[in-house]
């Protein structure tokens, strides 16, 4: 007989750390807890500079800025546990294990420093499901010597590569979730294989290229576009699954959000109305 594992399809879901599985920005919190003002101002300078990959201002700061060079790798993981964290993430986890005909191999790919994210995922996100910008750390003093890997930008398109290979997964079924411009990259590349790309955020930059968006401040949230567009369950089958496992969905709206500038049109000259006038005697 064979495993029921075995016929289920396959897929990956990776997912962003800051502002997605969290509310808290890792950079924020390190800066705090070192006691570095200043810290969004200071990325905003190097994101306007182009200097550094979109997603990688913290790892560079950590390895060039002399006020992050007290860091060491407890300065990480302290800051790991002062992150706050969406609700239900491990539930989220568990049940992504109990959709029948599916299977989902959960994995957090982020900017955000390994230590850090693994500190605040702990007991919830297995160790060797995350990854992170890496360090090498001097054995003597403890401080950062080099920068082993960034997950940002294109380094994340090579990690989500990497996952796809070693899991032996087809390139239609990866399914990335994320929040903010860094994410954009990875996501043109997932909706090239004709993956799901799925924004948490309302950045303008993503949502006009993630596949889905969803707002909540619970992580079972991403469940709906997953249950609609792979699974293939309609509204009063996805409630049912979430009232199964004891939660309502008291609120969800489907709105289509359209962004628009609107200027005044500069007057019209008195040469374009001869103009127009000559067009029309002729």
């Amino acid at each position: 007989m064979q495993d029921v594992n075995l016929l289920a399809k396959h897929y990956l879901l990776a997912s962003d750390f800051d502002q997605t599985l969290s509310f808290n920005d890792s950079g924020i919190v390190l800066s705090e807890l070192i006691g570095v003002a200043g810290f969004p101002e200071t990325i905003q300078g190097l994101s306007r500079t182009h200097m550094v990959q979109q997603g990688g201002e913290l790892a560079y700061l950590l390895r060039h800025d002399p006020q992050f060079r007290c860091v060491r790798r407890e300065h990480l993981i302290e800051a790991g546990k002062h992150i706050r964290l969406k609700n239900n993430i491990r539930l989220l986890f568990d049940l992504l294990q109990q959709i029948e005909g599916h299977r989902f191999s959960f994995y957090v790919v982020s900017a955000a420093p390994q230590e850090v994210i693994q500190s605040a995922l702990e007991g919830i996100i297995p160790v060797h499901h995350i990854y992170g910008s890496r360090f090498q750390y001097h054995p003597e003093t403890g401080e950062i010597q080099s920068i082993v890997n960034v997950t940002a930008g294109y380094g994340k398109v090579a990690t989500l590569d990497r996952l796809r290979e070693s899991l032996s997964i087809s390139r239609d079924r990866i399914v990335y979730v994320g929040d903010g411009s860094s994410d954009v990259h990875v996501m043109l590349h997932v909706n090239r294989l004709d993956g799901l790309t799925i924004a948490v955020s309302e950045n303008k930059y993503l949502t006009q290229i993630a596949r889905r968006t969803v707002l909540s401040d619970d992580a079972l949230a991403v469940l709906v576009p997953i249950l609609e567009e792979i699974v293939g369950w309609n509204s009063a089958r996805i409630h049912a699954f979430f009232e199964s496992h004891g939660f309502v969905l008291q609120e969800w709206d489907k709105v289509r959000t359209d962004m628009l500038t609107i200027v005044r049109a500069p007057a019209p000259t008195g040469d374009h109305f001869a103009s127009a006038d000559e067009s029309i005697l002729s």
